[in-house]
C-alpha cells in the first residue's frame, strides 16, 4: 500500500505468490457475474465454486461465449437457496471465502447473519471500499458505506475496528484511521462528532487496538496535511490515513461514489465481521475493480489462516 500508480497491481503482485482460495460464488447467473469470478479463477485468484442453478448457470456462458471448463457447479434452485447454499459449503469448510453474483446484497447478508445457519461471529457486519484513487499517495479504505445506515457509536467500534483488522492484513503496520465529521471540533449540535471524540478516546484506552486514530476531522483536514495546518490542527493522522470512518451510510456511499465518478478512482468491496471474508462486487464495476476485490479477499483469507494456524 504504498504512493505512486498501480496501487491495485502491488496487492496482486503479492497474491501472485498464494494459492488460490476457494471461493463460494453465490448466484452467478448474470454474464458479468460469472465472467468475473471466472477471470479471478484465471488470474489464479480464487478457485470459484459456482453455486446457482445450473441449466442457467451453463446457459448464460454459452450463449456470453464463456467456457466453464471443469468449474464446479453446486446446483441450487433458485438465488434464495444459492445464497443459503453458498454460506453450507463456507461453513462446511469446502470454501474459504464468499462472493456476490447476481443476486441482491440483502437476500445474501440475509444467509450470512442467518442466527443457527450463517457466519455471524461476535463483530458486526460492516463493508469497506479499498480503493485506489489517482490522486493519492496510497491506497484508501472508507467504512461504511453499504450496509450499516445509521451506526450507533458501538457500531462505529466494531465498523472500525474490522476497517483496522484489514488494513493490517493488507501490509500496514499501524493503519491511521480518521474519523469523518463536517467539522474538526466537538459540538452537541452535530451527534458525529461526539462519536468522534469517543472513538478517539476508546482508542486511547485499548478498546480499539492497532491504529492511530483521530477526529472528528473534516474531509479536507483528514486528506491534506496543508489544510490541517492552516487551520491549526495537530494530527498524525492529517494528509495521510488509511482508513476513513465516515459518519453514516448515505455520507459514505456519497464520498465512495464522487472518488470513482469524479477522481477516477477505482474501488474494491468487501463486507467483513462474518467468519470469512465476503467479496461483494456491484454490476457497475470495471473488471480491474472485480479482480482487486477477490486479490484483497485472497490477502485477507492467508492473514486469517496464518493466524489460526
Amino acid at each position: 500500500m504504498s504512493s505512486g500508480t498501480g496501487k491495485y497491481e502491488r496487492l496482486l503482485e503479492r497474491c501472485a505468490k498464494l494459492a488460490p482460495v476457494p471461493t463460494a460464488v453465490a448466484h452467478p447467473c448474470e454474464r458479468t457475474a460469472l465472467a468475473g469470478a471466472l477471470e479471478a479463477g484465471e488470474k489464479g485468484l480464487i478457485t470459484p465454486i459456482l453455486v446457482g442453478p445450473e441449466a442457467k448457470i451453463r446457459a448464460i456462458a454459452a450463449s456470453s461465449g464463456i467456457d466453464l471448463g471443469a468449474t464446479e457447479i453446486v446446483d441450487a434452485p433458485h438465488s434464495h437457496a444459492s445464497a443459503a447454499k453458498a454460506v453450507e459449503w463456507v461453513r462446511a469448510g469446502r470454501a474459504e471465502l464468499l462472493m456476490k453474483g447476481s443476486l441482491h446484497t440483502d437476500e445474501l447478508l440475509g444467509a450470512v447473519v442467518a442466527r443457527e445457519t450463517g457466519l455471524r461471529t461476535g463483530h458486526r457486519i460492516s463493508h469497506v471500499f479499498v480503493m485506489d484513487v489517482p490522486t493519492y499517495h496510497k491506497v484508501l479504505i472508507v467504512t461504511d458505506a453499504a450496509i450499516n445506515i445509521a451506526p450507533t457509536l458501538e457500531d462505529k467500534v466494531d465498523i472500525c475496528q474490522n476497517a483496522i483488522n484489514l488494513a493490517i492484513d493488507l501490509g500496514v503496520e499501524k493503519p491511521k484511521v480518521a474519523i469523518l465529521a463536517a467539522v474538526e471540533t466537538v459540538t452537541s449540535k452535530m451527534p458525529a462528532t461526539i462519536d468522534a471524540a469517543a472513538i478517539c478516546k476508546m482508542a486511547d484506552r485499548g478498546q480499539i487496538t492497532g491504529a492511530i486514530v483521530d477526529g472528528p476531522l473534516a474531509f479536507d483536514n483528514a486528506i491534506s496535511k496543508e489544510a490541517a495546518d492552516i487551520k491549526g490542527i495537530q494530527s498524525s493522522v492529517s494528509g495521510d490515513p488509511d482508513i476513513m470512518l465516515v459518519p453514516d451510510l448515505e455520507a459514505g456511499n456519497m464520498l465512495a461514489k464522487q472518488l470513482s465518478f469524479l477522481a477516477k478512482a477505482d474501488s474494491a468491496g468487501l463486507v467483513l465481521g462474518a467468519r470469512v471474508p465476503i467479496i461483494l462486487t456491484s454490476r457497475a464495476d470495471n473488471i480491474r475493480s472485480r479482480i482487486a476485490s477477490c486479490g484483497v479477499a485472497k490477502l485477507v483469507a492467508y492473514a486469517r489462516m496464518e493466524a489460526n494456524a
